[in-house]
């Protein structure tokens, strides 16, 4: 766990795409045994809702295995079902009041917002437990056209308490720069799936990187 309770935290998000449910199931495992990890957004894309109900119930165990939450991106109805800690809304992808009554208050909810202020004041306005800016960096996972300044992390925890996760491109050689901004985690993907050493040297690299490490 982290040395530092205010430090920011690595926040993980599945490919699009899991082949191989078991042995990604095992690369979970590594890259959670090996640091302090916050979260993990399940994240496929244009597969049939079993497909994600499944590697909801074979990965959430894992994560709770290591105090790790478990959301489920863009879909609160099957984030309901498989009862996880919550889930990740996009901007088209439902909204921060149905989702709400669907999960309850006991769950986490996230609203990606871009580059936008305005977009954040409202999904904090109805509820939103964090808000997600970027991609401050171009991205292998996703094509974003916003490319929000870091000064829009500073600005908006100087001014609120909710929490704000930036996204985007992040590796262990710039998620500092996001920390220091005041990012309070960095959502990383191919930086940690497809590390060259593998998933557990991603983590530990970005542990080192954040000050997590022990």
């Amino acid at each position: 766990m982290p040395q530092n309770p205010e430090a920011c935290r690595l926040y993980l998000i599945t490919p699009d795409e899991i082949a191989d449910l078991d042995a990604f199931a095992s690369e979970l495992e590594s890259a959670l045994s090996a640091g302090d990890v916050a979260c993990l957004q399940l994240r496929l894309k244009g597969v049939e809702d079993d497909v994600i109900i499944a590697a909801a119930h074979k990965l959430m165990p894992i994560c709770h295995k290591y105090e790790v939450a478990f959301l489920i991106n863009d879909r609160a109805d099957i984030a309901a079902d498989v009862d996880a800690d919550g889930v990740h809304l996009g901007q088209d992808d439902g909204d921060v009041p149905t989702a709400r009554k669907l999960l309850g208050h006991a769950k986490d909810i996230g609203v990606t917002c871009h580059d936008s202020m305005h977009l954040a004041y409202k999904a904090g306005e109805e509820g939103a437990n964090y808000v997600a800016f970027g991609a401050f960096y171009p991205s292998e996972t996703k094509d974003s056209e916003y490319r929000p300044d870091v000064e829009i992390l500073t600005v908006w925890d100087e001014v609120t308490e909710i929490p704000c996760v930036a996204i985007g491109g992040i590796t262990p050689e710039n998620c500092g720069v996001l920390a220091e901004a005041g990012a309070h985690f960095v959502a990383v993907c191919s930086a940690v799936w497809k590390h060259p050493e593998g998933p557990a040297a991603a983590v530990r690299a970005f542990n080192e990187a954040l000050g997590l490490s022990e």
